[in-house]
């Protein structure tokens, strides 16, 4: 869900919405900081924020305030087990947004804005406001997330980030990851050098092209890029992976290739032979998707690899603040004047 284009949908066709947001965690919780719901006045809505107990608490106040006919900002926050006896055990603070049809060139900005990428938003939050005065932060966004300081800073971070993956090879596992990866936050760009190697019809995240050269392919891809290669040919796959290991990390933090034990071993040599560091060399991930699992059906090892990924992909995003990282946030633009 794109929550400002949900929020926008809801105001252009009944003319009021709530937008509840988690903000603070603490302990243990159903959702993280940034899970967020739309709902609307006939008790519809759009997200989640883990279901359960929190959840249906948190629509039927969110009714409840539509129902008043003002727009409100309302934090609140609750003790998973002693007051709903869900067994988290954690507390969780919730901001509860009552949006009106003024509240709508805002929300198709932010759309907009979302659209393009992730952004980061910060205001300040005040008890009793009727509206929260969103405005731009000069800071990259991490994850999408939310966290509301002792101070009252909220910082959030809207739109979709999607990790790149270069897949390359489209045989009976390439083709099995490319459906695991389907609903996950990825894109995913995948190459094979057979035209008929493709099936008919990939998923809305993927795109598919001719596999050319392997160094021109890479040297276009974003910084983050993720590179898995599993093509028909040995040599093929070392000359991907030499190109990606001649990046840094930075580039491509994660160069997989499907493989045994005596297959790394040989690439290794040959890595380090074609005046590739030991330390990048050492940054190989092969088996992909790891060894726990002896199984080699194609469907398997593709759910191992996308597990592994989305290990990576956190991993990744971790030294990432979700907001604003502690540094001095610009409160003086709104975003909603900047569209």
């Amino acid at each position: 869900m794109e929550v400002w284009q949900a929020v926008a949908e809801a105001l252009e066709t009944v003319g009021r919405a709530a937008l509840v947001t988690v903000v603070e965690v603490r302990g243990s919780s159903p959702r993280e900081a940034g899970a967020r719901l739309v709902v609307w006045p006939d008790g519809r809505f759009r997200g989640t924020i883990g279901g359960g107990a929190l959840e249906w608490r948190a629509i039927a106040e969110a009714s409840r305030d539509l129902g008043s006919g003002k727009r409100g900002v309302r934090l609140s926050r609750i003790a998973l087990g002693p007051e709903l006896g869900q067994c988290c055990g954690g507390q969780v603070g919730l901001i509860t947004e009552v949006l009106d049809a003024t509240d709508l060139p805002a929300a198709k900005a932010f759309a907009a804005r979302a659209a393009a990428g992730p952004f980061t938003t910060a205001t300040r939050f005040r008890r009793g406001a009727e509206a929260l005065e969103r405005n731009a932060v000069e800071t990259p966004a991490g994850p999408v997330g939310a966290r509301l300081d002792d101070d009252g800073l909220l910082t959030e971070v809207f739109g979709e980030r999607r990790r790149p993956v270069f897949l390359f090879g489209a045989g009976h596992v390439g083709r099995a990851l490319v459906m695991a990866l389907a609903p996950l936050p990825v894109s995913v760009a995948w190459f094979d050098p057979r035209p008929d190697a493709f099936p008919a019809h990939v998923p809305a995240n993927a795109g598919v092209s001719l596999l050319g050269d392997p160094a021109e392919v890479l040297a276009a891809a974003p910084d983050g890029s993720f590179v898995v290669v599993m093509t028909h040919s040995h040599s093929l796959d070392l000359a991907i992976v030499d190109a990606a290991l001649a990046a840094d990390a930075t580039r491509f933090p994660y160069v997989g290739v499907i493989g045994s034990a005596t297959k790394r071993a040989r690439f290794e040599r040959r890595l380090i032979e074609a005046g590739r560091t030991a330390t990048r060399v050492a940054d190989l991930v092969c088996p992909i998707g790891g060894t726990a699992l002896k199984s080699k059906l194609p469907a398997v090892i593709a759910a191992a690899t996308a597990c592994e990924l989305l290990v990576r992909d956190e991993q990744c995003i971790a030294a990432l603040s979700p907001v604003a990282g502690g540094r001095p946030v610009d409160l003086s633009a709104p975003l909603a004047a900047q569209a």
